[in-house]
C-alpha cells in the first residue's frame, strides 16, 4: 500500500539524482533497477517498490522512450521527470 504521504516529485526526483548518466535502460532492466534502487536506499519491500515504479509510470513520472514490446526498441532508456 501506497502512502498518500508519499512525495511522487521527491520519489522521482530522489531517483533521478541516484542513477548515473543514462540510465536507466532497457524497459525491464531499467524497471528492476529502479526497483532495487528504492529497496536499497529508501527501505520499501520489494512489493511497495515495484509498486511505486508502476504508478510513477503511470502518473508520468517515468517514461519509457522505446518500445518494450518490440525487440529493437527495447533497449532504449527511460525518462524522468519529478516535473509531471
Amino acid at each position: 500500500m501506497i502512502s498518500d504521504d508519499l512525495d511522487l516529485r521527491q520519489l522521482t526526483a530522489d531517483l533521478k539524482h541516484m542513477l548515473g548518466p543514462g540510465e536507466p535502460v532497457g524497459y525491464l532492466r531499467g524497471k528492476s533497477l529502479m526497483r532495487n534502487l528504492l529497496v536499497e536506499t529508501k527501505g520499501f519491500s520489494e512489493l511497495e517498490a515495484e509498486e511505486l515504479i508502476d504508478t510513477l509510470e503511470l502518473r508520468g513520472f517515468l517514461r519509457f522512450l522505446g518500445d518494450p514490446t518490440e525487440r529493437s526498441v527495447a533497449d532504449a532508456p527511460w525518462e524522468l521527470s519529478p516535473h509531471s
